[in-house]
């Protein structure tokens, strides 16, 4: 060692330096470095998963925030609906109410009117009656009693003879359940009973008879029972005259 100019005491002595410096080195500086490190790198990984967990979190969340939004925007669509349906029920049941009220008020003042019409032909009853046999009397040159006078007046504008409908004399069997019969005035109580009578024994015993005022007929009966017409009124027999001449 000495032949290569290296002292070997201050060898081993800088050997021994060195190593010493080095244990201290590791001791005091290099292993809390790599400490240090170690907790930086824990530190950076525990950031970077605590960023991924909190990335999932928003992505989470931002669903979560969407789905709430999608849901609330279709219950109130829902809601919308429904209260659009239900505003509508309302407005029909309400404009249904309302023509109902209409139609019934309406019906009820064309009763009306039709009972007032009817109540003033029968008032002129009585004035048509006098009249009729006045020219009667003129045409026939004789007086007839006031009775007889009264009998002829009520056959002729009820059509009911002795008893009798004459328009349903030979009449056959009616097909129908409800019948219409127009007469020239109004018909007293008693007569419209013979007339209801001898309708529903025609329809079977069975049905509805209802009742009109037409002055256009002058006189006697018109009945009607779906598609049939039986018209023994003073009008039909002046037409059927009529067309015979013609």
């Amino acid at each position: 060692m000495e032949q290569l100019g290296i002292n070997l005491g201050l060898f081993i002595f800088q050997v021994l330096n060195f190593s010493i410096v080095a244990i201290l080195l590791y001791a005091w500086a290099y292993k809390p470095i790599l400490n240090a490190l170690e907790k930086r790198r824990k530190t950076i990984q525990d950031g970077l998963e605590d960023a991924r967990v909190a990335a999932e979190a928003r992505q989470n969340a931002e669903k979560e925030a969407a789905r709430i939004v999608a849901e609330a925007q279709s219950r109130a669509g829902q809601v919308m609906r429904e209260a659009t349906e239900r505003a509508e029920a309302v407005a029909r049941e309400v404009r249904t109410q309302a023509e109902a009220e209409a139609a019934k008020e309406r019906d009820a003042a064309m009763a009306e009117l039709q009972q007032e019409r009817e109540r003033n032909l029968g008032d002129l009853r009585g004035q048509v009656a006098a009249l009729s046999l006045a020219v009667a009397q003129k045409l026939i040159g004789d007086n007839l009693d006031e009775r007889r006078q009264r009998t002829l007046i009520d056959e002729f504008f009820s059509g009911i003879r002795s008893g009798q409908v004459q328009v349903l004399e030979g009449a056959p069997t009616m097909a129908g359940v409800s019948a219409e019969v127009t007469s020239a005035l109004p018909l007293t109580a008693e007569e419209k009973e013979m007339v209801r009578s001898e309708v529903l024994t025609r329809m079977g015993g069975q049905g509805t008879v209802t009742f009109r005022v037409d002055p256009g007929i002058l006189g006697g009966l018109i009945v009607r029972v779906r598609e049939k017409v039986w018209d023994a009124s003073l009008n039909g027999q002046l037409e059927n005259l009529r067309q015979t001449i013609a």
